[in-house]
């Protein structure tokens, strides 16, 4: 038996052509046999090299995908708030359990806890409004997008390692504020897409499903670039240069020992208002950090400047310790 038919309790399918790489990488597949509104991957998840588990957002988006299809067409996630619990497998599936808290006229509620091996390895409440039930009249305001340059056609995205190409296309920008001394004045930015063209018949869930796989991209690494830590290649990061940093030639740069996702949050602000297959902005910075730990926050724009979503995280930033250089163990 094969590593990929291990990772899934069916076999994997074809992949759709007429859905993009994004849809078919977080396909479910009910598993009404066991229980009701219980679903499983049906593809192997990806584990990012250097990483202690499987790649967080795809997590996200498929406990999303699976929340959402539990509630009525007119109802959409506006707030999502998610704990990783433990490393997720990629060699073993994984099972995600919807449950039903509450069902009201203009809210509805769900938690769904994705288990490997009986155990929980994340947990989320998520809470879907239903369409128009905001009335007519409301309050608006937005932060704007601000200057930024815009994304190249054609260009050379991030791959994944040994060349692999990802269901997300990713051009990073200059850091915002790169001169600053202080890492929280500090912005980082890249756009981001889903790549191919999200099909009609997967809706606007597929485009809420696609972005939230986005949002955790390099998002808890933001507290590592804003400090202007030196290369770490396990974990993918990348030195900035021309930035200031409180790390001098008398002073070594550190290295991370240990940098782990904790919780994950996003809010919706126009789940129908945007395309996941169109370039958007995800903004970046890190307000605080010490302890061990560090918070991040992220704004994402359309390309037009619409805000339409906001995120925040906090992880575990530990240092290789002068004493043993040992990687920290949780």
């Amino acid at each position: 038996m094969s590593p990929q038919s291990r990772a899934t309790l069916i076999v994997p399918p074809t992949p759709d052509p007429s859905k993009s790489a994004i849809e078919n990488v977080l396909e479910l597949r009910p598993l009404a046999a066991i229980g009701p509104d219980i679903f499983t991957n049906t593809r192997q998840l990806w584990h990012p090299p250097g990483a202690r588990g499987v790649f967080g957002g795809a997590v996200i988006a498929q406990c999303l995908a699976a929340a959402q299809q539990t509630v009525p067409a007119n109802f959409a996630v506006h707030s999502m708030h998610c704990y990783f619990v433990l490393a997720g497998d990629s060699e073993v599936p994984i099972l995600y359990h919807v449950e039903h808290i509450r069902e009201g006229r203009s809210f509805a509620t769900r938690t769904v806890q994705a288990r490997q091996k009986g155990k929980p390895i994340f947990t989320t409440t998520m809470s879907f409004v239903k369409e128009g039930s905001g009335g007519k009249e409301t309050i608006q305001h937005s932060i704007p997008m601000g200057d930024v340059s815009l994304p190249v056609d054609n260009h050379p995205d991030m791959r994944f390692r040994k060349g692999e190409e990802g269901p997300f296309q990713s051009q990073r920008v200059d850091i915002l504020n790169n001169s600053s001394m202080n890492p929280y004045e500090k912005k980082t930015r890249q756009w981001v897409k889903a790549r191919g063209t999200i099909s009609a018949e997967g809706g606007h869930e597929a485009h809420l499903t696609a972005l939230a796989y986005m949002s955790d991209s390099w998002f808890i690494g933001t507290a590592a670039r804003v400090q202007g830590l030196a290369k770490t290649p396990e974990f993918g990061m990348q030195e900035e240069e021309g930035g200031a940093s409180k790390w001098s030639a008398a002073r070594k740069r550190p290295e991370i020992g240990m940098i782990v996702s904790m919780d994950h949050t996003i809010y919706f602000h126009d789940p129908r208002g945007f395309r996941a297959d169109e370039w958007m902005l995800a903004q970046m910075s890190s307000p605080w950090a010490g302890d061990g730990r560090a918070v991040v926050q992220e704004q994402i724009f359309t390309r037009e400047g619409k805000l339409i979503a906001t995120c925040h995280q906090e992880g575990i930033v530990r240092l290789k310790q002068a004493e043993n250089g040992a990687t920290s163990k949780l």
